[in-house]
């Protein structure tokens, strides 16, 4: 059956979907930037996260350690991780087609999870962070910090790479990359380093996006290694080019995801929405390219 909808079935949904559509545009801008400086789509971008997820709960919250220093072992993981890849694994595939390049990480991301299995115990588990204990009232609804940091993070991530892409000599290598890398090299545009900083911030994304997602859903190493599926889905709305786009397909994402939960009939298939969106975004843009061409061979 349906639920009942009303503004009171609305309003606590929408602030979750933007939360969760807030992870999934951190993770999704991440591979975009790589993609745009490389080529490559990451699909070890959700295993990153995993890994630094699960090195954050189960060595230092599940431990007593220092969660400060948490944070920071985390994400310099995730970081060492992008790199490792971007630097090590990935230029030996440059000159192969996207498929392997994609099917490449794809492997790299079994590895994580594998080591994931096989250091921690399978469980589904959920990761409290000290942000959680504050609320704040919100058009009647009790949102916790956490949620509102994420929802701003979000925004602030994709502004500032915007600006960065825009603004600086880093990010205007970085967008000459994307058009054309023989030729960014022939005017003396240092792509090792250009590369090198696309994969730190993919690196850094995928860990921030990893906790974040651990504890608005779930602290699980496959769960966290799927967050790579909504992620390229939301890369595909911004034709893994646009990173306003990207945001926006995520929140789109996350929003609907979220509302489907009101209606217990199809909220089951709610998953579903990141394939969904992924395939009209797609032929959107098939079918506006082949009327294109028509118009310009007529």
């Amino acid at each position: 059956m349906l639920a009942a909808f009303s503004a009171d079935n609305l309003l606590p949904y929408l602030i979750t979907g933007l939360t969760v559509g807030g992870i999934y545009s951190l993770s999704a801008l991440g591979l975009v930037v790589v993609h745009r400086a490389t080529g490559v789509v990451n699909f070890a971008q959700g295993a990153i996260g995993a890994i630094a997820a699960l090195v954050y709960s189960q060595e230092f919250v599940e431990r007593g350690n220092n969660i400060a220093l948490g944070w920071l072992a985390s994400m310099a993981l995730a970081v060492a991780l992008s790199l490792f890849y971007g630097r090590i694994m990935a230029p030996r595939l440059a000159h192969r087609d996207a498929v392997v390049k994609a099917i490449g990480s794809l492997g790299f991301a079994l590895c994580i999870l594998g080591f994931c299995g096989w250091k921690w115990t399978a469980r589904v588990m959920g990761l409290k962070l000290p942000t959680d204990t504050t609320k704040v009232r919100i058009v009647g609804v009790n949102v916790t910090l956490t949620r509102i940091l994420v929802i701003a993070l979000a925004v602030v991530v994709m502004v500032g790479l915007t600006l960065y892409l825009n603004k600086t000599r880093m990010g205007l290598a970085m967008r000459s990359l994307a058009i054309d890398r023989e030729l960014s090299s022939m005017v003396g545009i240092n792509v090792l380093k250009a590369e090198t900083v696309a994969w730190l911030f993919a690196g850094l994304l995928a860990g921030v996006s990893g906790i974040l997602f651990a504890n608005v859903v779930r602290l699980d190493a496959i769960s966290l290694t799927f967050l790579v599926i909504p992620a390229i889905a939301s890369a595909v709305v911004g034709q893994l080019r646009s990173l306003t786009m990207t945001f926006a397909g995520a929140m789109i994402i996350g929003i609907i995801e979220s509302e489907l939960t009101n209606f217990t009939s199809v909220s089951a298939y709610k998953t579903l929405t990141q394939l969904v969106v992924g395939v009209v975004v797609v032929m959107v843009v098939q079918r506006t390219r082949t009327v294109s061409f028509s118009a310009a061979d007529a």
